[in-house]
């Protein structure tokens, strides 16, 4: 489900893991900046966003996200963490040119980041029952096609 990311930030590499209340992912902006986003929110931190850190592709599909105002965005990490069903901890690398599908949720002034996640494919399927969605850059994704 990836629980954990590794990423460069300015001159810093940073490994951040969803479990910690102060994890930020980050933002590629549409002008090359990078910003740093609150990842979720877990049980204790106030706000009214949902209480998880992912965002099933089916379910903002299906239109449960859209109270949020939900807006796409790539999240650029080195790599990111997925413990698999023993709870071992596994890193996998993205390629030059691949970024994770991140959201964007807002409610009032709160605003955080979710990670989009899709089913695995078959093979992964064993050892993962949830994968984050991987993009290209340039590629224009079906969840950037719906009115946000």
């Amino acid at each position: 489900m990836c629980g954990g990311v590794y990423f460069q930030h300015g001159d810093d590499v940073l490994r951040i893991f969803y479990p910690n209340p102060k994890a930020v992912l980050p933002v590629l902006m549409n002008d090359g900046e990078i910003k740093l986003v609150a990842w979720g929110r877990r049980q204790k931190q106030p706000g009214n966003l949902p209480m998880t850190g992912w965002a099933r592709l089916d379910s903002i599909y299906a239109g449960r996200w859209d109270k949020y105002f939900p807006k796409p965005v790539k999240i650029p990490v080195l790599s990111f963490m997925e413990k698999d069903l023993e709870g071992v901890s596994h890193w996998y690398d993205l390629q030059k040119g691949q970024f994770i599908q991140g959201l964007i949720a807002r409610e009032g002034n709160e605003k955080r980041i979710y990670v989009v996640t899709i089913e695995p494919e078959l093979e992964d399927a064993q050892i993962h029952s949830r994968w984050p969605r991987i993009v290209q850059k340039g590629e224009r994704s079906r969840i950037e096609q719906f009115e946000m």
